[in-house]
């Protein structure tokens, strides 16, 4: 694997194996780590991946040993190792939710106006966001497509998606146009979140694509709860 469009190609084949539950793929050592809830054959797994990424005899043998011990034990799981926890593996999210909060706050403590602070929150949270899906404008769109059902049918949308959240982020800063941003704001947001809640649900464990792909950050119930706060605060701020 030489880029994250291949770590995020290599993700995608994958968690779409039944019995897969989670897939990190380490660009730097060229690993991936799988998580399944039943015991899944090698060559099952080779089955799905080009060439290119064959297994290393190392990494062969290793494997196969694994495999003779997972049959040994009539396809139990190893539960030996632990996980960060999601409070941890979400610690930039939820800062970055407080930051945001924050600063909605300051802007307008002197003459408090909820609407004002949903506002310029909104703007805010695009602004961000986009910055560091931008950060990776090459791997951003193939993570994003895994989850976002728009993206998957139309994939020039995941190069469009961050530019979109920088103007809808200037749109809300600078008051313009403001019910076509919340109009805009419910449409896109909607769409991803219903391909969000579709990956809980089917209980595949992928990467967040909300930071973009500097930041490791996995699909949890959180991505869906920022979502819906963006989206309650739009119909919200249309109901005014």
């Amino acid at each position: 694997m030489t880029c994250n469009n291949c770590v995020a190609s290599v993700t995608e084949k994958l968690v779409k194996i039944d019995g897969v539950t989670e897939v990190d793929v380490n660009l730097e050592k060229g690993e991936a780590t799988i998580s399944m809830e039943r015991h899944i054959l090698l060559n099952d797994l080779k089955s799905v991946l080009p060439a290119k990424y064959s297994i290393n005899k190392k990494g062969k043998q290793s494997l196969q040993t694994e495999e003779r011990e997972a049959n040994s034990n009539l396809g139990g799981i190893d539960n030996s190792v632990t996980e960060k926890s999601k409070l941890h593996q979400l610690k930039p999210l939820l800062l970055i939710f407080l930051y945001l909060f924050a600063a909605a706050f300051l802007l307008n403590y002197k003459n408090w106006d909820i609407s004002s602070a949903m506002l310029d929150f909104m703007g805010l949270f695009y602004i961000v966001f986009s910055f560091f899906k931008l950060l990776d404008l090459k791997g951003f769109p193939e993570s994003f497509r895994m989850y976002d059902p728009l993206a998957k049918v139309f994939p020039i949308y995941g190069w469009i998606y961050p530019f979109l959240e920088v103007v809808l982020g200037l749109m809300f800063l600078f008051r313009f146009h403001i019910a076509i941003a919340l109009i805009a704001t419910i449409i896109v947001l909607g769409i991803t979140t219903i391909g969000v809640a579709k990956t809980l649900l089917d209980k595949k464990s992928i990467r967040c694509a909300c930071l973009g792909t500097a930041l490791k950050l996995p699909m949890t119930e959180a991505t869906f709860i920022e979502n819906a706060i963006m989206l309650v605060m739009a119909v919200t701020m249309l109901a005014m």
